[in-house]
């Protein structure tokens, strides 16, 4: 299947922190032809394990959380309209007049509203209307809507993935389902060829309500190396090359504190084998990512970052380039492969 038609799947698969089912049962169905063995541990996590050939195999975990940011049910007043909180960092702004889905006993379209302009006083207008001041409009009175809609439901944008020009494909939730695809990119890849390292490929929970997923898997699997497939901030006009990556270059290829110096250091020698375009991609203290969870778990994990330019982060038109998602596969394929018969202890030496 092309990668688009991955990302299409996942991407109007509705997944909001906490709430990663439906998303999970669409991820196995395109990683079970490619592993020895597919689970989902307690936390929801699910872990698909390709088996190396070594007789004591190193272990490498490939993390990307199929959670999105998304909203949630507080109320619904005495008129029907639905009140919301957030899950994960929302941006209010990019709120007003969506077209929303509320997953209840069936799912509920609804409009994301507000105050009309005309009615707004002039301090009004000068301020971004803050969320408690958004209600959801769903066409039903509050008896009717109790019926189907209760507090706590999940509500996500209705959006469908759309093609730009060239490879270039925006829509929500590509944060971080971009990087899922990666690693399937990379487990159908890894099929074609003997290896001696065991992969363990997992798709995160709540990634985007503090990294809980990395945290559990991590933990069980307790990986010699855990690389993060996650997104990284694309070039616009407003942010500096030195802050961002290019939509089309290549993956970023994480360096800083919450990166282990001889990943960061082979992985740009497998690029640069393999012809594969890269950028690096600074995080000085903290990458944002799984890998915060993953480097301290147990006694420490060597941990890599490898980040998918993505415009407009957070909001329901995120943006990326397919030829990206691609590369990020390949090198991690690559990445895997050339650690055959390495040296763990002499690799990882600082």
């Amino acid at each position: 299947m092309q990668i688009r038609n991955i990302l299409e799947n996942l991407v109007e698969t509705p997944s909001v922190s906490g709430f990663e089912q439906s998303a999970s049962h669409i991820i196995e169905s395109f990683l079970k032809d490619t592993c020895n063995d597919i689970k989902r541990d307690k936390l929801g996590n699910l872990i698909a394990y390709k088996k190396g050939n070594a007789q004591k195999p190193i272990k490498i975990m490939l993390a990307a959380h199929m959670d999105e940011i998304g909203l949630m049910v507080k109320d619904i007043d005495e008129k029907g309209f639905v009140k919301f909180t957030t899950i994960g960092g929302v941006d209010q702004r990019t709120l007003l007049a969506q077209e929303v889905i509320i997953h209840g006993e069936k799912n509920l379209l609804g409009i994301v509203a507000t105050k009309a302009p005309h009615l707004q006083t002039p301090e009004e207008q000068k301020e971004s209307i803050k969320i408690e001041d958004m209600l959801i409009d769903i066409g039903l009175s509050k008896t009717a809507a109790e019926k189907i809609i209760t507090i706590g439901d999940p509500i996500t944008i209705n959006r469908k993935i759309i093609s730009l020009q060239e490879n270039v494909v925006a829509g929500k939730a590509l944060d971080d389902k971009a990087g899922v695809a990666a690693i399937i990119v990379c487990f159908k890849e890894l099929k074609k060829w003997h290896h001696q390292c065991d992969v363990y490929g997992v798709a995160t929970v709540q990634e985007e309500v503090g990294t809980r997923g990395a945290m559990v898997s991590t933990f069980q699997i307790a990986p010699h190396i855990g690389i993060a497939v996650d997104v990284g901030f694309g070039k616009t006009p407003e942010l500096s090359k030195g802050d961002s990556l290019d939509l089309g270059r290549g993956p970023g290829i994480g360096f800083g504190a919450n990166i282990h110096p001889k990943i960061h250091e082979r992985l740009k020698k497998i690029a640069k084998e393999y012809n594969i375009p890269y950028q690096v991609d600074l995080s000085p203290a903290n990458s944002g990512t799984d890998a915060q969870s993953m480097q301290i778990s147990q006694s420490g994990v060597a941990t890599g970052v490898i980040s998918i330019p993505l415009r407009y982060m957070h909001t329901s038109v995120e943006t990326v380039d397919i030829i990206d998602i691609k590369n990020t596969g390949r090198l991690l394929a690559y990445f895997i492969t050339s650690l055959d018969d390495e040296d763990l202890e002499e690799f990882l030496c600082f």
